[in-house]
């Protein structure tokens, strides 16, 4: 029978993110005193959603034990392509063109993995330097500002007194976290990350499984992308450069493993809530980017290894 403290620290690390969360909200309140403001609180949850959305897609990608790159420049090439499509095609042509490609260039890279057998990272690097080209070419490296008031009304306005892109990220949170748990999707993708190999024994199909994950993320990124655009009223080409570290960094401090089989919805929101925090306490505390850029990957680092120590707890 596990003794008192190994008791209270099987809890402590299984429980780990939820703790995280709770002590990063006593904490902001104690760093800076506008944390709790309404103003701000409102801030957090609008900047939090196409992290949400990028993660989520992210979240499906890392449970076959793979890996999406290109979440940032296809969130670029998707502000720009609905900005250059609502005055030719209108809004809603646009928006479902513009979620079609996304799927599409997330599909592309399903294709490379599972068709020509290449690396996730080399195959999603290729991706995400392919469209940040293509934002930078059908823009000619300029912004493309949005003169679509419905548009630009949604990114800003609100409902209930929360900002209207919230609702998006927590419908397709609920609807990710039926697809993961419910669905024979949901648990064939966490299989495959467990043991690919007897996974594919089994008769299943795994090639189509990893390609629908790559699509998904394309088609979460496309969202996010949407989303962003709704918020500045812009289509911008340099559209969250880099934002790839921070989406991967949501999805493992949420307690998902790199290596693939674990991780889950729910954790990732609050993965996701923890990242969204901490960079809205350092822009608060004045802290430059450079040094949120350090912080982050520290944070990285720091969940792996703690889901290291998981795994040894659960051996």
């Amino acid at each position: 029978m596990p003794s008192f403290h190994e008791r209270v620290l099987k809890f402590f690390v299984n429980n780990s993110t939820l703790i995280v969360f709770l002590l990063m909200l006593v904490i902001a309140g104690f760093l800076s005193d506008r944390f709790y403001s309404g103003d701000n609180i409102t801030n957090v949850l609008r900047q939090s959603v196409p992290l949400g959305l990028a993660a989520l897609g992210m979240l499906f990608v890392i449970l076959t034990g793979g890996i999406d790159l290109s979440v940032g420049s296809v969130m670029a090439f998707i502000s720009v392509a609905v900005a250059i499509f609502i005055p030719e095609i209108g809004l809603w042509p646009a928006l479902f063109a513009s979620l079609f490609i996304a799927a599409i260039i997330g599909a592309g890279a399903g294709t490379l993995v599972t068709l020509f057998n290449i690396a996730p990272f080399i195959a999603t690097l290729a991706m995400m330097t392919i469209a940040r080209g293509l934002a930078l070419i059908i823009s000619k490296g300029q912004p493309v500002f949005i003169d679509d008031m419905s548009f630009v009304d949604f990114g800003t306005g609100y409902l209930f007194g929360l900002p209207k892109p919230v609702y998006v990220l927590v419908v397709f949170a609920l609807l990710a976290h039926c697809v993961y748990k419910y669905t024979v999707f949901g648990r064939l993708t966490i299989s495959i990350g467990s043991n690919e190999t007897a996974t594919r024994f089994a008769g299943i199909k795994v090639g189509w499984y990893k390609f629908a994950v790559y699509a998904l993320s394309g088609f979460a990124c496309g969202l996010a992308g949407v989303l962003a655009s709704t918020r500045t009223g812009v289509g911008s080409p340099v559209l969250s450069v880099g934002f790839e570290l921070d989406v991967i960094a949501a999805v493992v401090v949420g307690g998902a493993s790199l290596a693939g089989g674990r991780g889950n919805v729910m954790n990732t929101i609050v993965g996701v809530m923890i990242l969204s925090i901490i960079s809205n306490l350092m822009n608060l505390m004045n802290i430059s980017g450079y040094n949120q850029q350090v912080v982050k990957g520290l944070i990285i680092i720091a969940a792996v290894m703690l889901e290291s120590l998981k795994s040894r707890q659960r051996s």
